[in-house]
């Protein structure tokens, strides 16, 4: 089993930064076959894929309307990511999501995914 804890988000002003933070915990949880990624939602709407972290390679993945604006970055040694998004929209407001999974082929599509964070609201004001 693995849980993944969520913190971060909250409250913030158009244009401005905020980071999310995911911890893994379980030992179940493989450094060179699992994939965390971001996911958000809106009221009525599926979850929508943010970005994804593979975790050995580091490589990342993004969505178009955050390129350029995010940034996903992973710490081995305290099993961490972090999702820092800068000049954030009013349509960034949604619940954030992590989640991982392992030998995932396509980071963007949920279903890939089998272990989820709690969520962490975010909203962006005018």
């Amino acid at each position: 089993q693995i849980q993944l804890v969520q913190s971060g988000g909250g409250l913030v002003q158009v244009g401005g930064s905020l980071s999310l933070n995911c911890e893994v915990f379980g030992r179940t949880f493989n450094r060179y076959r699992n994939t965390v990624g971001w996911f958000r939602q809106t009221p009525g709407n599926e979850r929508e894929f943010v970005a994804a972290i593979k975790w050995y390679s580091g490589t990342a993945e993004y969505a178009d309307f955050v390129k350029g604006r995010a940034t996903i970055s992973r710490d081995n040694a305290k099993l961490t990511i972090d999702l820092q998004m800068n000049s954030l929209k009013t349509e960034d407001t949604a619940i954030y999501f992590c989640a991982t999974g392992r030998n995932i082929m396509s980071s963007s599509i949920s279903s890939e995914y089998d272990y989820w964070g709690q969520g962490t609201q975010v909203t962006v004001s005018p």
